[in-house]
């Protein structure tokens, strides 16, 4: 057991949970629009083809990630005038894109690598890590907070910076408003379709990163379908944190705890269909803890009145 739940895995939990926390986080602030974006999964896996690409035909991580959010942005923005211009139903436009991510990443794949299922190459220049020569001789700092990705600290970052904007300024009060009460919102002079387009495209940069992250930062590769669910996950932990950033991220935590540990497990013999099956019963269980919370909530407030 000792061998199983040793220091070494609060760094494996982190590393595993970086990818759904900026899903996650992609998904909180437009949820406070009152926008469920689940179209989260397929923004991520496009934009995890485009850094691989970008990365594996300039040389450049920085340039890759810079592509990722902008093709985060693009998708994001057709499913922001779809929802917002045209009143499509935000769920099917959010399955729609999920499914044209698959299709078009694997058409990319074939298209553009010359390969299909995986692409590998050593020609792919990951997001670099960040040593601390300081905490080599230091073993508890050395194997926790050593070697951490950019990505991986950036996402602890924009947990602190989403929840300021989200509740410490007025540009967050209007997004809360907005997703809350819009004709509230109209009447005090907001322009509603304009804030819901503006935390689409935050959404956007939040589904880039996340991409960009896993296939640069988590691996150094890209394979068919490989954000897994993760998306899917990201939304979970916006629910379990009632889209309060700090929470979410309590949230991606579990998940990726679940993660390494089950990796963990699973080389003492333990069957993998049932380590792979464990982040999607907790997804279950959060979402059903989700939404058994909300109803407790509602039917107070309605005893109240």
């Amino acid at each position: 057991m000792s061998d199983i739940l040793d220091i070494t895995l609060i760094y494996a939990t982190i590393r595993s949970a970086t990818p759904i926390l900026f899903a996650a986080l992609c998904a909180t602030i437009t949820q406070q629009a009152d926008i469920l974006n689940i179209g989260t999964e397929g923004i991520m896996l496009t934009s995890a083809f485009v850094a691989v690409l970008t990365s594996f035909m300039t040389g450049s991580w920085l340039f890759a990630i810079v592509c990722a959010i902008l093709s985060g942005i693009v998708i994001a923005m057709i499913m922001a005038v779809a929802n917002i211009k045209y009143n499509a139903h935000i769920c099917a436009v959010g399955i729609a894109v999920n499914m044209f991510a698959l299709a078009i990443t694997k058409f990319g794949l074939k298209q553009f690598l010359g390969t299909s299922g995986t692409f590998n190459s050593p020609e792919i220049v990951p997001i670099p890590k960040i040593h601390i020569a300081a905490f080599d001789n230091i073993p508890f700092l050395n194997q926790v907070f050593n070697n951490w990705c950019v990505t991986e600290v950036f996402g602890l970052v924009m947990v602190a910076v989403m929840w300021f904007l989200l509740f410490r300024t007025v540009w967050g009060l209007r997004v809360r408003c907005v997703g809350r009460l819009p004709m509230a919102a109209e009447t005090a002079g907001i322009n509603v379709k304009m804030m819901k387009y503006q935390v689409m495209i935050i959404s956007g940069v939040m589904g880039g990163l996340a991409g960009a992250h896993l296939s640069l930062g988590y691996s150094q590769m890209f394979a068919d379908n490989m954000t897994n669910g993760r998306g899917f996950m990201g939304v979970a932990a916006m629910n379990f944190g009632a889209q309060n950033p700090i929470l979410v991220w309590v949230g991606t935590l579990i998940f990726g705890f679940m993660d390494s540990l089950g990796a963990r497990l699973q080389a003492y013999g333990l069957p993998s269909q049932f380590i792979l099956m464990l982040p999607y019963v907790f997804t279950i269980v959060v979402l059903a803890l989700a939404m058994w919370s909300k109803t407790k909530k509602d039917q107070k407030a309605k005893s109240a009145l």
